[in-house]
């Protein structure tokens, strides 16, 4: 085991589809075998940040517990790994509060990820919730609070990571030596795009193929999905390399990539059958995750139990940071 701890987590989303599993969960599931020690979060309170309202804030234990259910499913162990929900460790609202004393606000305001989600929601400065200036705050707290010094995040994320060592750096500096400065561990991970073609697989654009869909609904996702836009006819050549089905086939059917290119470019199979061919391919990878994730699903306690121990085990490691950052800074 290499020596060091990992941290990441993921927001309550519910249900996870393709892009999670390549983008993230599957990284995770590696990085067990590699490192002796793992925490990932259920990161519940970073969600309160666009989730607000009795109506919305109802969906995050439900959707917590369709999540971790993926989690196991693909492999996530909770012998090894600490699996916990953010809100469950309280000692991370303190750390928070504490950072923010000494994070600058100018840090925050430059955060590129900051500046993009203000454009979405188009809000101006008197309605901006404190919360979502002050993210990269809670952001340091996950990680630190549990001396995490490995962070894997994709290249979009690395701008996190610098402020995160930003503030550690800042707090080491005037308390004295207490945090390691959190390194990104950068993961080449495959542009999973939606079945639109045009962006990123998103529940919120419901571009989505979810991994724990049955055959019959990954069929229909299938069948909906984008291909050649020039390709008007079975009988017209296709371009595999703009064709986002095909895209898919270098993942879910990498031992056919010849005879589905020859096909296509030769007009030999059209989009229909080709189609078929990824569906089958994806449910054919699929198919143990979600035999497994049933069998956890029949357990109804099951979830509950592994967060209440991962909660448990976060929050002894927690409390022993506190105390020593209190020490630090003459806190009783």
């Amino acid at each position: 085991m290499t020596e060091g701890r990992i941290f990441s987590g993921m927001r309550p989303s519910g249900r996870l589809h393709l892009g999670n599993y390549f983008g993230a969960l599957s990284n995770w599931v590696a990085l067990q075998s590699q490192f002796a020690q793992c925490f990932f979060a259920v990161a519940d309170v970073h969600a309160l940040t666009t989730l607000q309202g009795t109506d919305q804030v109802a969906e995050i234990k439900p959707n917590t517990h369709e999540m971790v259910l993926d989690w196991l499913a693909a492999g996530m162990d909770p012998e090894h790994s600490v699996l916990f929900v953010q809100s469950q460790v309280p000692e991370v609202l303190v750390l928070n509060s504490l950072l923010s004393m000494s994070t600058p606000l100018g840090w925050l305001m430059r955060v590129p990820t900051f500046k993009e989600k203000v454009r979405q929601m188009g809000a101006d400065e008197e309605h901006i919730p404190y919360g979502l200036v002050g993210y990269p705050v809670l952001q340091t707290a996950d990680v630190i609070l549990y001396k995490a010094d490995r962070v894997p995040v994709g290249k979009d994320q690395v701008p996190h990571i610098e402020i995160m060592r930003e503030i550690a750096r800042r707090f080491n500096h005037l308390y004295g030596e207490t945090f390691p400065e959190p390194q990104a561990m950068l993961t080449e991970t495959p542009l999973i795009a939606g079945t639109d073609g045009a962006a990123k697989m998103s529940k919120s654009l419901d571009n989505q193929i979810e991994l724990a869909a049955g055959p019959e609904e990954t069929n229909k996702r299938i069948k909906r999905m984008v291909t050649d836009p020039q390709r008007q006819r079975k009988t017209d050549p296709g371009r595999p390399e703009v064709c986002n089905v095909y895209a898919l086939h270098k993942i879910f059917n990498p031992d056919k990539l010849d005879d589905i290119y020859h096909g296509c470019v030769t007009a030999g199979i059209g989009c229909v059958d080709d189609k078929q061919t990824l569906a089958d391919g994806i449910n054919t990878y699929l198919s143990e995750f979600r035999e497994r994730r049933l069998e956890f699903a029949a357990k109804p306690s099951y979830v509950d139990e592994v967060l209440a121990d991962g909660a448990a085990r976060a929050g002894a490691v927690a409390r022993e940071t506190i105390r020593e950052v209190y020490d630090k800074m003459g806190l009783s």
